[in-house]
């Protein structure tokens, strides 16, 4: 299961614990093979079985009978609704990352929504030529230069790495709902787990058919969808240039560049 939507208070709480448990596993030796995206594998590997329980026996059935009851278009609506107001950590980071006119055009773009979509729940601007993009903190740092760190399953929030990590505070921060009260925000937060974890129930369904080990597939899938964003689709490909870089002196070889 991919990250779930808590309370923003509990995403805090549980990054900040979690990461003070993983730095200090990270100096405790681990014994075998070790995987240098995934150091602390093994703990990774306890919040991983402890996610899938607890999605097992609690979210994945509300979310099955979530969509038993709710028409597409009205779930489309409210993911749609969601993805807006969250729009804004987008924003910020495209200025960030020197993407300037993207920035105008999503600052556009969550305007038109927000008035034109009725607070986000229709995408207008999609169809006028401003499709969503994904922008994040940790995709920022990984423009400037800062390294990806070690894997993380956390617990409850799904896969992660220490630098994307560093999106949770931004991410809350931007969202509007972070300023609502209590009242307001807990059955709105709830409906988003719901939401956004029904989103994921084919996706899901495939890993569970297919993975022969669902942790290793689940760690695999997430690392090359953020470098795939990282990259804006477009991600270095590696191995082929020793193949065709060869010098043409070399048994009388073309060159190829």
């Amino acid at each position: 299961m991919s990250f779930i939507n808590l309370p923003t208070y509990l995403k805090l709480t549980v990054v900040s614990v979690v990461f003070l448990l993983f730095t200090g596993c990270a100096t405790t030796q681990i014994e075998g093979e070790v995987n240098n995206d995934d150091p602390i594998e093994s703990t990774n590997r306890v919040f991983f079985n402890v996610n899938e329980t607890l999605d097992k026996h609690l979210i994945r059935p509300a979310a099955e009978a979530y969509v038993s009851v709710t028409p597409t278009p009205v779930r489309t609506g409210i993911t749609n609704f969601f993805s807006n107001l969250g729009y804004l950590n987008v924003i910020l980071n495209d200025f960030l990352q020197g993407k300037f006119n993207q920035g105008i055009t999503d600052s556009l773009r969550f305007l038109y929504n927000s008035t034109f979509g009725i607070a986000g729940f229709f995408d207008v601007s999609t169809g006028i030529g401003m499709p969503a993009n994904d922008e994040d903190f940790g995709q920022t740092l990984a423009v400037w230069g800062v390294d990806k760190g070690s894997y993380l399953y956390l617990p409850l929030l799904g896969p992660n790495t220490v630098r994307d990590t560093t999106n949770v505070a931004p991410s809350i921060l931007l969202n509007p709902l972070f300023y609502a009260s209590s009242i307001i925000l807990f059955p709105l937060n709830a409906v988003n787990a719901i939401n956004t974890r029904a989103n994921l129930l084919e996706a899901s369904n495939i890993r569970d058919e297919a993975a022969l080990d669902p942790y290793s597939f689940t760690r695999e899938a997430f690392l090359q969808q953020r470098e795939f964003l990282i990259y804006d689709g477009n991600p270095p490909v590696s191995g082929y240039d020793d193949i065709f870089d060869q010098d043409d002196d070399e048994e009388g070889v073309l060159v190829i560049e």
